[in-house]
């Protein structure tokens, strides 16, 4: 059995789990569940844990926007410390075969923390190419032939966010990350969420039971099909508020 890399990212502020700390994270319990029920099947993969609720990357600036533009044989010393971190993130993700990522909704999209990590990896000459010849599209993915997955476990306080939902309208949080990381070509991207955190009581148990079921099932699937399995496109879970993980 061919070793695969799983690149897990926990994105939540919040350093604990739910299942575990009141006050913990249920992206983070998700996140977990999805990784050691992996890990049970499949020991052998290499599991790189990356914390960006509680490290964040540093956040683009100009001199990054300088560097990062600036053709590598051109560049002066200082642009290579001001990538250094963003070429070990893209590093990362292009050594994953699959990344799972822990995303909750703060105000309607992805956390601050989260959005760092978005703009360090969607890079020029990198993750995507440029070239002015190419005419009215000078822009091509770089990952596109190597068959990356995506899982998205999310929280929302609220309910309605899914598809068709009554407060569908006011989500962008999975569909910003599948915009971004389909700019790169990483295009197979699978969902679970729990919701109604900010209901509590039953609400929230049974919907935390059903997003741990929904974990579970698309663990089951994605280790029953293989590389580049052929899902593409399924939503396996449920979505929904405004801030919650």
């Amino acid at each position: 059995m061919k070793t695969m890399n799983l690149l897990h990212i926990d994105t939540s502020a919040r350093s604990g789990r739910s299942d575990i700390d009141p006050h913990g994270s249920h992206t983070r319990r998700l996140s977990a569940r999805f990784v050691a029920r992996w890990h049970s099947a499949r020991p052998g993969d290499i599991i790189d844990h990356l914390d960006v609720g509680q490290h964040p990357p540093a956040h683009v600036s100009g001199r990054w926007i300088h560097a990062a533009f600036t053709p590598h044989a051109a560049r002066e010393p200082w642009m290579a410390e001001a990538l250094a971190e963003s070429d070990r993130l893209v590093d990362q993700l292009i050594a994953a075969d699959l990344v799972v990522i822990g995303l909750p909704m703060y105000n309607f999209s992805v956390p601050a923390q989260f959005k760092a990590w978005i703009d360090n990896v969607v890079r020029v000459g990198r993750t995507f190419g440029f070239e002015r010849s190419r005419g009215a599209v000078p822009y091509w993915p770089l990952l596109a032939d190597a068959g990356k997955r995506v899982v998205l476990l999310g929280a929302r306080g609220d309910h309605g966010y899914d598809k068709g939902g009554r407060v569908a309208h006011l989500n962008h949080t999975e569909d910003s990350v599948r915009s971004a990381l389909g700019y790169i070509g990483i295009t197979e991207v699978f969902e679970a969420a729990v919701e109604s955190d900010e209901f509590g009581g039953e609400a929230l148990a049974l919907s935390l039971r059903q997003a741990e079921a929904r974990v579970d099932n698309l663990v089951d699937a994605l280790l029953a099909s293989g590389p580049q399995s052929g899902l593409k496109g399924v939503a396996v879970g449920t979505a929904t508020s405004a801030a919650t993980d």
